[in-house]
C-alpha cells in the first residue's frame, strides 16, 4: 500500500526544514526523510563546527600575540583538543537536537529516518514502504570527493567530516588541496601546534581567486610558518613509519613529504548516486548534480532540487536562497530566478576573505570598460587599531553603467564588510550612491565610500 502526501521532502539539511515549515503552514501534509543527521553539511561537518574550531584557534593565536598588546601571559600557551573538540561538538549538537525537534514538533509534518530511493518519478520507497507525493523536493546535500589517486587505498585518509572526530593535534598534518576547506584547517592545526603542510596540484592556492588574492592568502599561511607545495602534478600516497609518505613530484623541493595525518580537501560529490534518480528519469549531470532549470525544477515535473545536489551553489547560504525561490513561486506566485542570485562567500582563514560577483579576472574577459580601486589593509584605521592589517580591499565597476561588478575584502572583518557591497549590488544601485553614504567610524566598512571614490580605469 502507498501511503500519499502533498510533499515529500528527502534530507533535513538547510534548505528542508524551512520549506517543511512553508509547506506545512499553507495546508500541506509534509513527509520529511533523512537517511542520517539533522541539520545536513553546515550543522554536522561543514559551517557551525569548523568555525567552533576557528574562534578556538583564533584565540590561541591571539594569546600567543598577547604581549604585542601589553598583556602579559606568564606560562605557554597550551591546547587541550579534547575540550576543544567537545565544545564544537556541543554547538553541533544543540543545533542538530534544535533543528530535529522543529521538525516533529511540526504539524502536519511526518518525519521518518531511513534512506528515500526513488522507484517512479513522484514515488519513494524507505525501508520496503512506498509513499507518493505530487511533489518531491531533493535536497541531500554533498560529501568529501575521494577520487582514486595512485595508493590512496594504502594509507587512513582523513576527509573534513573526520577530521571533525581527532580529539588530538596531528604531528605533522598534510593537507591535500590548497582551496577553501584545506586553507581553514591548515591554519587552525596550526595554531593547535601541529606541524602543516599543503600539497596543491595546481600553481597558485584557490585558484578561482585574483592572482593577487591568491598571492597575499599564501604569505598569511606561510607566515604562520605553514609550508605550501605548489605544482603538484602527481600526488601518490604509501605508507611510512611515521604515518603516510605523500607523493608531490614537484618541480621544486622534496619530491615526497611525510606526514603523520593526511587531510583530503580536494573537493565535494553530490549526494545523488544512490538515490535511484534514473528510476524517476532525473537528469543528472557527469559529476551526479542534479539538473535544474532557473527555478529549481528538474526535467521530471513536480520534483525540484535544492542545495549542493543541483550544482547551482556550495553554501549554506545559497541552499536557504534555493528554498526561498521555490517557496516563492510555489505558494507567493512570484517568478523568482537563480539567475538572479548575486553570489557572495567568505573564505574564513584570518584575516577571512569576503567575496561577492566578479573577480578582476572575469572582469577583464567581459570586454566591458572596468574601472577598479585597490587599498592595502595598512591604511585601514580599524585593522591598524586591532593590529591585524593584512590584506587589501579590492572593488570592480562597470565604466559605462557605474554598477559595481565585484569585490573582495581579505582583511580583519571582511567577511562582514563585504555585505555593504553585496546589498548596493542586490538593489542594482550604482557605485556612486554608495559612496556618498556615511559609515560608522571606526570600521572596516567605512573604507568602502573611500575605496569607491579612487575607482580607475584598469589598466
Amino acid at each position: 500500500m502507498t501511503k500519499a502526501f502533498d510533499a515529500i521532502i528527502i534530507g533535513a539539511g538547510q534548505a528542508g526544514p524551512s520549506l517543511a515549515g512553508r509547506l506545512t503552514g499553507a495546508g500541506m501534509n509534509v513527509l520529511m526523510v533523512e537517511r542520517k543527521l539533522f541539520g545536513g553539511t553546515c550543522v554536522n561537518t561543514g559551517c557551525m563546527p569548523t568555525k567552533t574550531l576557528v574562534a578556538s584557534a583564533y584565540a590561541a593565536h591571539l594569546a600567543r600575540r598577547s604581549a604585542d598588546f601589553g598583556v602579559i601571559i606568564d606560562t605557554p600557551v597550551g591546547i587541550d583538543m579534547r575540550r576543544i573538540k567537545e565544545r564544537a561538538d556541543t554547538v553541533t549538537h544543540n543545533a542538530r537536537t534544535g533543528v530535529e525537534n522543529y521538525l516533529r514538533g511540526m504539524q502536519n509534518c511526518t518525519v521518518i529516518q531511513g534512506h528515500a530511493r526513488f522507484t517512479g518519478p513522484r514515488m519513494i520507497e524507505i525501508d520496503g514502504e512506498a509513499f507518493a507525493a505530487e511533489r518531491i523536493f531533493i535536497n541531500v546535500g554533498g560529501r568529501a570527493n575521494v577520487p582514486a589517486m595512485p595508493g590512496i587505498n594504502d594509507v587512513d585518509i582523513l576527509t573534513n567530516t573526520s577530521m571533525l572526530a581527532l580529539d588530538r593535534v596531528p604531528k605533522h598534518l598534510v593537507v591535500v588541496g590548497g582551496s577553501y576547506i584545506g586553507l581553514e584547517f591548515a591554519q587552525m592545526y596550526r595554531r593547535f601546534g601541529a606541524e602543516v603542510t599543503i600539497v596543491e596540484k595546481g600553481p597558485r592556492l584557490i585558484s578561482r581567486e585574483d592572482e593577487d588574492v591568491s598571492e597575499a592568502i599564501k604569505g598569511i599561511i606561510e607566515g604562520e610558518g605553514i609550508s605550501i607545495r605548489l605544482d603538484a602534478e602527481c600526488i601518490s600516497f604509501k605508507r611510512h613509519s611515521e604515518g603516510a609518505e605523500v607523493g608531490v613530484d614537484c618541480r621544486a623541493g622534496s619530491p615526497t613529504v611525510i606526514g603523520s595525518d593526511v587531510l583530503l580537501a580536494i573537493g565535494r560529490r553530490p549526494n545523488t548516486d544512490d538515490l535511484g534518480l534514473e528510476r524517476a528519469g532525473i537528469e543528472t549531470d557527469d559529476r551526479g548534480y542534479i539538473q535544474v532549470n532557473d527555478g529549481l525544477e528538474t526535467n521530471v515535473a513536480g520534483v525540484w532540487a535544492l542545495g549542493d545536489c543541483n550544482g547551482r551553489g556550495a553554501f549554506t547560504h545559497t541552499a536557504y536562497n534555493d528554498f526561498e525561490i521555490i517557496a516563492a513561486n510555489l505558494l507567493d506566485g512570484a517568478d523568482r530566478k537563480v539567475s538572479d542570485r548575486i553570489l557572495g562567500y567568505a573564505l574564513y582563514i584570518d584575516p577571512p576573505l569576503g567575496r561577492v560577483g566578479l573577480t578582476e579576472a572575469q572582469a577583464r574577459k567581459t570586454g566591458r570598460p572596468t574601472l577598479i580601486s585597490k587599498r592595502p589593509m595598512t591604511r585601514v584605521g580599524r585593522a591598524v587599531e586591532k593590529d591585524e592589517t593584512q590584506g587589501f580591499m579590492k572593488v570592480l565597476a562597470d565604466a559605462d553603467t557605474q554598477k559595481i561588478l565585484g569585490a573582495a575584502i581579505l582583511g580583519t572583518g571582511g567577511d562582514e564588510a563585504i555585505h555593504g557591497i553585496l546589498d548596493i549590488m542586490n538593489v542594482d544601485a550604482t557605485y556612486a550612491q554608495l559612496k556618498w553614504a556615511v559609515p560608522i567610524h571606526p570600521t572596516v566598512s567605512e573604507l568602502i565610500p573611500t575605496l569607491l571614490g579612487d575607482l580607475k580605469e584598469a589598466n
